[in-house]
């Protein structure tokens, strides 16, 4: 089973990240990772169990064995398929960085996610 990512390309910052990372994997040939775009297929975020806001706010990924991993797990988990960044996912994972990086993740994504509501970008 491919890796899904459930990203909200009407988020500018969100749609730019993701089209970084898409380009990063396909030039490593990393090639089993189906990419879903919630607000192209609003449908496709109950396949996470979580709703729309909440997927539109994080990102969340399905990996191979069904495990789903949001937010900078998410992020993380990608980081560790590509080799040019996999020192990055090694240092978010320490004990001291990785608990700061989940906290700055979720407080940015917690802001970028109210920026783009009074935008109305969906």
């Amino acid at each position: 089973m491919p890796v899904k990512v459930y990203y909200n390309s009407a988020c500018p910052v969100c749609n730019a990240g993701i089209k970084d990372q898409r380009q990063r994997m396909a030039q490593c040939g990393i090639d089993d990772v189906e990419w879903v775009d919630v607000h192209g297929s609003p449908g496709a975020a109950s396949e996470t169990g979580h709703s729309l806001e909440q997927v539109r706010e994080r990102l969340h990924i399905k990996d191979g064995n069904g495990k789903l991993h949001i937010g900078l797990d998410a992020f993380i988990h990608l980081w560790q398929k590509t080799p040019q960044q996999r020192w990055l996912a090694r240092l978010l994972q320490l004990p001291v960085i990785g608990s700061l990086a989940h906290h700055t993740y979720n407080g940015f994504a917690r802001l970028l996610y109210r920026w783009n509501r009074v935008l109305k970008h969906w």
